[in-house]
Order: structure tokens, then C-alpha cells, then sequence
């Protein structure tokens, strides 16, 4: 079981804003102003999360939130996650991706001669560099934070034209 977590202490201007959050138009402020001052009646979070149709967690994250900034838990903070999943082993580096890459995929077994991040991704799982499939996105991502930038591949069209006994490609 977890240990019961309460707000500190309310002083009056803590008070007066909290009852203010009350009125506001911001969502997450009444919501934040509800759940610390249901805590500062001696309300426990199971009971505010039930009150309020929100999760025990929210509760809690609201209260630490104060307990540690005061009023300015009152304002939302960025929607970010705060840690991004690696999805890489942590001995791979960037000049063995480069070492991949510099190979065509046929080399590999794939049916075509240019790189896709799909198909990167298929290689890594292969290679074991990574323990499961991901997006295209977080694979592009991953290369990004290795310093490895990614540019879609070009298709040429070429021409052969015959100038006496030599061929030029245009």
C-alpha cells in the first residue's frame, strides 16, 4: 500500500489563489485547484481521484508538484515525455550504422539497391541492435541523436546515348 501523501501547510495567499483556480477558465488549473485543496482538507488521493473521475497517479503527481513549487505546480508544464525511449543497445554507435549503410541492402539480402529506414530497421532487429520493430520516425530520430542525418533517396533517371564508339551516360 502507499503511503498517504497530503499538500503542506496552506498559507492565505496559497489559499486565495487556489480558490481563485476555482473560476478559472483553464481546465488544468481547476482541476490542479481542486485536488490541492481537497488535500488540504484531509481528503487521501484514492478518495480525490474518485471525486474528481481522474487517476490516483494524476492526484499524486499534483501534489508533489506543489509540495515542491508552490503555485507554480499551478501552470502546465510541456506535454513532453521527460525521458525518450532508447530503443538501441547502448554499444551501438554511430560508425556502425555508417559501416551498414555505406553497403548496399542487397549485401544484406533485400530485394532492392536503396537504403529505406524500414528496411534499417529490419537490419538492426536482424543485427540485434535493437530488440523489436519501431516506426520510421523513431528510427529516423535515433539516427538524428547519433548525428547521422537522413535524407530520402533520390531517384536518378539516366539516359545512354552512343557518341561513335562510347557510351555517355547524360
Amino acid at each position: 500500500m502507499r503511503p498517504r501523501i497530503f499538500v503542506r501547510e496552506l498559507s492565505e495567499q496559497e489559499q486565495q489563489s487556489l480558490a481563485a483556480g476555482l473560476r478559472s477558465s483553464d481546465a488544468f488549473v481547476l482541476r490542479r485547484s481542486q485536488i490541492l485543496l481537497a488535500s488540504a482538507r484531509g481528503e487521501t488521493a484514492p478518495a480525490i481521484a474518485q471525486a474528481l473521475s481522474c487517476d490516483e497517479q494524476t492526484v499524486r503527481h499534483a501534489i508533489h508538484a506543489f509540495n515542491q513549487e508552490g503555485l507554480a505546480a499551478l501552470q502546465a508544464g510541456s506535454s513532453r515525455p521527460h525521458h525518450l525511449p532508447t530503443v538501441l543497445r547502448t554499444d551501438v554507435t554511430a560508425e556502425m550504422f555508417k559501416v551498414v549503410l555505406h553497403r548496399p541492402p542487397r549485401d544484406f539480402g533485400f530485394e532492392t539497391s536503396l537504403w529505406t529506414l524500414d528496411l534499417l530497421v529490419q537490419q538492426c532487429v536482424r543485427l540485434g541492435w535493437m530488440a523489436r520493430d519501431v516506426s520510421i520516425e523513431t528510427m529516423r530520430q535515433t539516427l538524428s541523436r547519433l548525428g547521422i542525418n537522413w535524407k530520402r533517396a533520390k531517384h536518378w533517371i539516366t539516359s545512354v546515348r552512343r557518341v561513335g564508339a562510347y557510351e555517355i551516360s547524360a
